[in-house]
């Protein structure tokens, strides 16, 4: 008798937590997004020194009160679906661990619970919350754009690091260390440092020479900054190109309700079965 209500909680809570379609389950991710900015504004308090000094007791508690919440949450989320390593080791479940974790691991290894500003990534859950995901073709098309370019772009990065290496080893030769070009994998650095147009001037040729083939590089960087952002711009237009951006009609009809299979989420509003598992979807 206690299989059948074992269930029904079970359902409500899978449908609180991974559905943002019910009243219930925006003010579950609303108030869960909330508790992620305001933990992540403690750990940015707590580096400030004269804020941590002053207030480091009600910063540390608040700090476990929410890590506490977290670990709760991830729990029930583990616990409310049937197949628990489908969401322990999907993105969402190890962005959900990373974030929990360091506060515990601080216990142990002081200062490493800084890294709890990772639950700043919990935040692209604002994209299931707003139902934006299906307007996210235009970074799936930038993904594909780099990924088509990557042979260009690689054949590229070496013909760079081939120059700063020759670069860097003339200008050893030429400024030599009283200069500042103490050996030629400094040289080289400052090469790379000049051709990519950052300059942090901590080494500086001295001679006429030095100056004008630094004054080369210097031009030379400009033009390599273009290079590869014409290769993904090209990419990109043709991914354009070949698939239209705006959704489809059926794609409006779509809401956030997660199958307790797989996770799956985007199901049409008339769906009774995961498109993906073909797991009957709880109304």
């Amino acid at each position: 008798m206690n299989k059948p209500s074992n269930k029904t909680w079970k359902h409500k809570l899978h449908e609180i937590i991974y559905e943002a379609d019910t009243p219930a389950g925006k003010l579950f991710d609303v108030i869960l997004l909330i508790a992620i900015i305001a933990s992540v504004l403690l750990v940015m308090l707590e580096s400030v020194k004269s804020i941590d000094s002053k207030y480091h007791d009600l910063l540390n508690i608040s700090e476990w009160v929410i890590t506490i919440l977290f670990s709760i949450e991830y729990i029930a989320r583990v616990i409310t679906v049937k197949k628990p390593s489908k969401y322990i080791f999907s993105f969402y479940g190890i962005i959900d661990l990373l974030s929990t974790i360091p506060k515990y691991i601080s216990l142990v290894f002081g200062g490493i619970h800084a890294l709890a500003a990772l639950r700043a990534l919990r935040l692209l859950r604002v994209f299931r919350i707003l139902k934006l995901a299906r307007y996210l073709g235009a970074s799936n098309n930038l993904v594909n754009a780099l990924k088509a370019s990557r042979v260009k772009i690689s054949v590229f990065l070496f013909a760079v690091i081939i120059v700063a290496v020759i670069l860097g080893t003339v200008m050893y030769l030429i400024e030599g260390e009283e200069n500042g070009f103490t050996n030629i994998p400094k040289s080289v650095y400052w090469c790379i440092v000049t051709l990519t147009t950052v300059g942090f001037g901590d080494i500086a040729p001295q001679t006429p020479l030095g100056q004008f083939i630094a004054s080369l590089v210097m031009v030379l960087g400009y033009g390599i900054i273009a290079v590869p952002t014409g290769i993904v711009s090209a990419e990109y237009a043709n991914q354009h190109a070949n698939k239209n951006e705006e959704p489809k009609a059926s794609d409006l009809h779509l809401n956030s309700r997660s199958c307790q299979n797989c996770l799956a989420t985007n199901h049409k509003d008339d769906a009774e079965f995961c498109y993906n598992c073909g797991e009957k979807l709880k109304l």
